[in-house]
C-alpha cells in the first residue's frame, strides 16, 4: 500500500525541491535560461530541469524499481508514457506546470506529482512553491489543503447552478482556429471564463470550489493525473469528452471536470460540443 505517511515523505522533497530549484530562479534580475520547446508558448527552463532531475534521483532512492514519468525526460523519450499502465509504482512529475507564467514573473505555476500503481492514480498533490501551500489526496481518503505552518483544511467542489452563473474555462490552445472561435462563443453562455494557462492552478480552483468547471483537448498525465484525482476526491467528476475515465497513459480524448454529473452533462452540450 502507499500510504500517507510515503505521500508526505513525496511531499517533503518536493517542498525542498521549491525552495532550492524553483524559488530562487524565480524573477531573478538576471533573465532565465529558457528553451522554446516547440512554440514560444511551450517552454523550458532551468528550474523545470533541476526540479526534475533532483526528484527523480530522489524518489528512486526512496522507492527503487520505481518508473518516473517526468515532463522533461518524456520530451526525449515519449515511450516513458506507455509503462504507466504496468507500472507496479509510478511518479509522473511536472517540475514547474506553467512555464509560461513562471518565466514571465507571474506566481500562477506549481509542481505536479501523481502517484501510480498499476494504472490507476492512488495519490496526488499540486505544490505551490511560492506561497508554500499544497494540495493533496490519497485515493478514497478525500482531499487536503496544507499551509506551510501545519495548518490543513479538507476541500470541496462548488455547488451545482445554472450554466448562466458558473465560472469556468475550456483550454482552446491546441485545437483550430474554427473550434477556438466556437467554443470561446459557447463560453459567453457563462458568468465568467478564465485562462490562467496552467493545469495546476486550474485544478486547484476547480477542486477548492472557486470555479466550477475546467476542460481541455490535450491530454498529458503530468499535466492531469494530480488534478484529476484531487478533483474527484473533493467530490467532482472528472471524465473524458466521451463519458469515459481518464486513465493513466492516456493522451488524447479531451477531458472535463464538473461539479456532478448533471452538470458535466449540460458543460459538455452546451460548451464544449454546441455549434
Amino acid at each position: 500500500m502507499f500510504t500517507d505517511h510515503d505521500l508526505a515523505q513525496v511531499l517533503d522533497l518536493v517542498r525542498l525541491a521549491g525552495e532550492r530549484e524553483i524559488f530562487p530562479r524565480f524573477r531573478r534580475f538576471d533573465a532565465p535560461d529558457v528553451v522554446e520547446k516547440k512554440s514560444s508558448i511551450d517552454l523550458v527552463t532551468d528550474a523545470d530541469l533541476k526540479t526534475e532531475a533532483y526528484l527523480t534521483t530522489e524518489l528512486l532512492a526512496r522507492w527503487p524499481g520505481a518508473v518516473v514519468v517526468g515532463e522533461e525526460a518524456c520530451e526525449g523519450n515519449p515511450g516513458l508514457i506507455g509503462a504507466l499502465a504496468d507500472a507496479e509504482l509510478a511518479f509522473v512529475i511536472d517540475p514547474v506546470d506553467g512555464t509560461f507564467n513562471f518565466q514571465a514573473g507571474l506566481p500562477v505555476f506549481g509542481t505536479n506529482v501523481a502517484v501510480v500503481r498499476r494504472g490507476e492514480t492512488i495519490g496526488a498533490l499540486i505544490h505551490d512553491s511560492v506561497l508554500g501551500d499544497t494540495l493533496l489526496a490519497i485515493k478514497g481518503a478525500g482531499a487536503r489543503w496544507l499551509r506551510p505552518g501545519g495548518a490543513e483544511a479538507g476541500i470541496r467542489v462548488a455547488a451545482p447552478t445554472e450554466l448562466s452563473r458558473m465560472v469556468g474555462t475550456i483550454s482552446i490552445n491546441d485545437i483550430s482556429q474554427e473550434e477556438r472561435r466556437r467554443i470561446a462563443g459557447n463560453l459567453a453562455q457563462t458568468r465568467m471564463a478564465f485562462a490562467y494557462n496552467c493545469s495546476a492552478y486550474e485544478y486547484w480552483l476547480v477542486a477548492t470550489g472557486k470555479v466550477h468547471f475546467i476542460g481541455h483537448h490535450k491530454l498529458m498525465p503530468w499535466d492531469h493525473l494530480a488534478g484529476v484525482l484531487l478533483h474527484q476526491e473533493a467530490g467532482g467528476v472528472t471524465k473524458k469528452f466521451d463519458g469515459s475515465p481518464y486513465l493513466p497513459g492516456e493522451t488524447t480524448g479531451g477531458i472535463l471536470s464538473a461539479p456532478d454529473q448533471e452538470s458535466w452533462d449540460m458543460i459538455l452540450s452546451r460548451v464544449v460540443m454546441a455549434g
